[in-house]
């Protein structure tokens, strides 16, 4: 037996070769030298590398930049927010202790300052007021970190037992404002060390739930226990909202006012802190907090008072009292000082037509002295002014009877001013369904003085009651509209439409604005405009202009032409809440139609009703608008007006505001009618949009009743109540509950029945609707800002 008997085949065979080997002489390239592939692939992965070093290098730079800028010696003070978890918290003890641990020599001021040099920590340390939620969502505004507080011995109701109702509200809103760095500090734990260990753990437990995954809790009982804490907080990197960081802002350390002799009833607003986050130009435009849009007129660049190395300021600091030293003071530039335009002017007779000629002039006099000789019969005492508007019955027969005249004067009689878009008799139309001889007569004065605080008990209830009524009607028969007995439904309806599909039918935004839109401002291309506008701010915070004032410099702001009521509240409101200057960008104090997404508060369980008065805070800003609420389509450049915001379900709310770029948090507050407690807040989102061409549709439906079905054809009355409004309608497509669709074939007898053809078999208890569409539009608020409001 010799040798393997596993059979070798013959390695030349090409039938027994592979496809690629047998098509080699085709592909290979005889005589010519090619790179070698190890040799690309080598520099592909050295070229990765070296991208991805610079990558972490960039990184670390900027990050050692940012921890530079937040905990050198440099940056400005850091901002403690001491918050009290439940009413029985001891927030002054808290406070005292940590501002002596900083600065044993003592402090003072309402937004008390320290400078400790053996943690190398510049601190202002707030107390936030439990009950007052406005001066809370504030002080959380400029927060560098919240120090929740907790004490072991409260007992809350609800699943946590140390967090009552205002603290569970208070999270809420902080979530939806965006948390920065959090901590939480347990105090009143017992003295024993097992128990008290026990104790720390149960309430880390039980509260663990409710903040984020990297909050850490200490105990705060002890001044070796703070003295830990400090230490901590002192290399800690704290983290703040995104939208932050993208303008300047200052937290005023003084709030002073001085009065303007050149115009009487303004006056100029003084107010002193750091600035923080990005350097502001005395040339920008600032927004202070609930008062309104600003122009500066000087800006001082000021001696730090709180410095860290307290040996070099000696000279400043031996003096019991020093005012505050100026280095340098900065005036605007009129060239390039950014003006305060709010509003377009429009021209209203920008599309008229042009001075009338002499013959004209001389035709119209002629006319008139005609009119003049003319004679009428007029009851006894009626004067000149009562008889220029009674009609004789020649001029009757010389107006004809068109009905697109009678159309277009039903309009301008339903909006309440000749020629406007009808958006004042949106409310009236919502509740025709309910009352409609009562909704046909109300009119938007008529609301607003019903809001007034001249109502009687038994009318506030009513009218509470009314509300409550329409938003359940509107969750049971969305739409749904009753057709008017005693007035033509092509009158009362004719600003409306019907649509093919909802989806896919065309709308023309630019068609029948209303005059409010000849006031805004729009873009052409929103997000190349956004994308220029931070890129400018980006520069002038590299450039480090003469005219700036960079960011953690103590500085005062001389802002001008501030109302003096205004101020006066303001010089009131910054003893127990923090006065916020913010720096704008360009375009940011222009009205246009912002959109919001938002969902109602699981706190408020009032109704919110399309068009009421709410005020928004949107991000450093604070202004008074009234949305209309709609659903967000995305298959469809159309969407639907809602007339209740309706909890459970995010909606979008379009208003008339200043311009302000995305993204930015949103927090909705609401008075409540009749009282005059603080405002609550009603509903949480953030900024999506700005666009005014986003066309949103009130939708009613028009309902009848069958009369008599033969398979697909049906009778069909209610709906109209005269042949006039069937034979109006007939283009518009009808539908059914049970999910039939048809049309309108012709009007049946002189009270409004019709005749219908369906595309299926019609059940005899089904009902017959008619969608009709028009487009909604914002309200204009009464007054722009909260403090405005007289």
């Amino acid at each position: 037996m010799g040798g393997s008997r596993n059979q070798v085949n013959k390695a030349h065979k090409t039938r027994f070769s592979s496809k690629s080997s047998r098509n080699l002489h085709k592909t290979s390239d005889k005589g010519r030298i090619g790179k070698s592939e190890h040799n690309v692939a080598k520099g592909a992965r050295a070229a990765r590398i070296q991208r991805n070093k610079m990558i972490r290098e960039q990184k670390r730079a900027a990050l050692l930049k940012e921890k530079r800028a937040s905990s050198g010696s440099a940056s400005p003070p850091r901002v403690i927010v001491l918050f009290g978890l439940s009413a029985d918290v001891k927030l002054n003890s808290l406070s005292e202790d940590i501002l002596s641990l900083l600065s044993p020599q003592g402090y003072g001021g309402a937004l008390p300052t320290v400078a400790s040099s053996e943690y190398r920590l510049r601190a202002t340390v707030l107390q936030a007021p439990h009950g007052d939620l406005q001066s809370c969502l504030e002080m959380a505004k400029v927060a560098d970190l919240i120090a929740f507080v907790a004490s072991a011995t409260s007992s809350c109701e609800g699943e946590s037992g140390h967090i009552d109702s205002f603290g569970h509200q208070c999270l809420s809103v902080f979530r939806s404002l965006g948390l920065p760095s959090t901590v939480v500090l347990i105090r009143d734990l017992p003295t024993e060390v097992k128990k008290r260990h026990e104790s720390k753990k149960t309430c880390s437990s039980s509260l663990a739930s409710e903040f984020p995954e990297d909050c850490k809790f200490y105990p705060a009982d002890t001044k070796d226990e703070l003295h830990k804490f400090m230490w901590l907080f002192k290399e800690q990197r704290l983290s703040v909202p995104h939208w932050r960081s993208q303008h300047p802002y200052l937290m005023a350390q003084k709030v002073e006012m001085v009065a303007d002799d050149m115009n009487p009833g303004t006056c100029t607003l003084l107010l002193t802190g750091y600035v923080r986050a990005r350097s502001l130009s005395v040339n920008q435009l600032v927004h202070v907090s609930g008062a309104g849009d600003f122009q500066l007129c000087k800006m001082e660049i000021l001696k730090d008072p709180r410095p860290l190395n307290a040996r070099k300021e000696q000279d400043v600091m031996d003096a019991e009292e020093v005012d505050d030293v100026v280095v340098r003071s900065v005036v605007p530039d009129p060239l390039k000082q950014e003006a305060l335009l709010v509003e377009n002017v429009p021209d209203c007779l920008d599309n008229e037509q042009t001075w009338p000629t002499e013959e004209e002039m001389a035709d119209a006099e002629k006319e008139q002295k005609q009119k003049k000789r003319r004679k009428k019969v007029l009851p006894r005492g009626t004067s000149e002014y009562q008889a220029a508007w009674i009609i004789n019955d020649t001029d009757d027969e010389e107006s004809g009877t068109d009905e697109e005249v009678d159309d277009m004067v039903m309009d301008e009689t339903e909006s309440g001013h000749p020629g406007e878009e009808g958006n004042h008799s949106d409310l009236s139309e919502d509740e025709a369904s309910l009352d409609l001889r009562d909704s046909d007569g109300e009119t938007d004065a008529d609301s607003v003085m019903m809001d007034g605080e001249n109502l009687t008990k038994e009318q506030l209830e009513d009218k509470i009651k009314k509300i409550k009524q329409a938003h359940a009607d509107d969750e049971e028969f969305p739409d749904e509209v009753d057709t008017p007995l005693d007035f033509p439904a092509r009158k009362r309806f004719a600003k409306y439409r019907g649509l093919k599909s909802f989806r896919t039918s065309s709308w023309d935004p630019k068609e029948s604005l209303p005059p409010d839109y000849a006031r805004i401002f729009a873009f052409n291309n929103f997000n190349r405009t956004q994308k220029s506008i931070l890129a400018k701010a980006l520069a002038m915070e590299e450039e480090n202009r003469d005219d700036c004032a960079t960011a953690s410099t103590y500085a005062r702001l001389y802002i001008k032409e501030v109302p003096a009521t205004v101020a006066s509240k303001l010089c009131m409101c910054a003893t127990t809440m923090p006065i916020i200057a913010c720096g704008l960008l360009q375009h940011e104090s222009k009205m246009s139609v912002l959109h919001f997404s938002l969902k109602k508060h699981d706190s408020y369980s009032d109704p919110i009703k399309t068009k009421d008065e709410l005020i928004f805070h949107v991000g450093f800003r604070q202004f008074v608008a009234r949305p209309i609420f709609s659903t967000d389509n995305m298959n469809s450049d159309k969407h639907k007006m809602e007339r209740f915001l309706h909890p459970g379900r995010f909606s979008m709310a379009s208003i008339y505001a200043p311009i302000t770029f995305p993204a930015l948090p949103l927090i909705a507050f609401k008075s409540s009618i009749g009282e005059a407690t603080a405002p609550k807040v009603a509903a949480v989102g953030s900024l999506r949009s700005i666009d005014p061409d986003r066309i949103i549709l009130k939708k009613i439906i028009l309902t009848g009743y069958p009369q008599r079905v033969s398979k697909k054809k049906a009778a069909v009355r209610y709906m109209f109540h005269n042949p006039e409004d069937v034979r109006w309608f007939k283009p518009v497509e009808v539908w059914s509950k049970c999910g039939r669709r048809g049309r309108i074939k012709e009007p049946v007898g002189t009270h409004g029945a019709m005749k219908c053809i369906l595309n299926g078999t019609l059940q005899q208890n089904d009902t017959i609707c008619m969608s009709l569409y028009k487009r909604a539009y914002p309200k204009w608020p009464d007054h722009r800002f909260p403090l405005l409001d007289a």
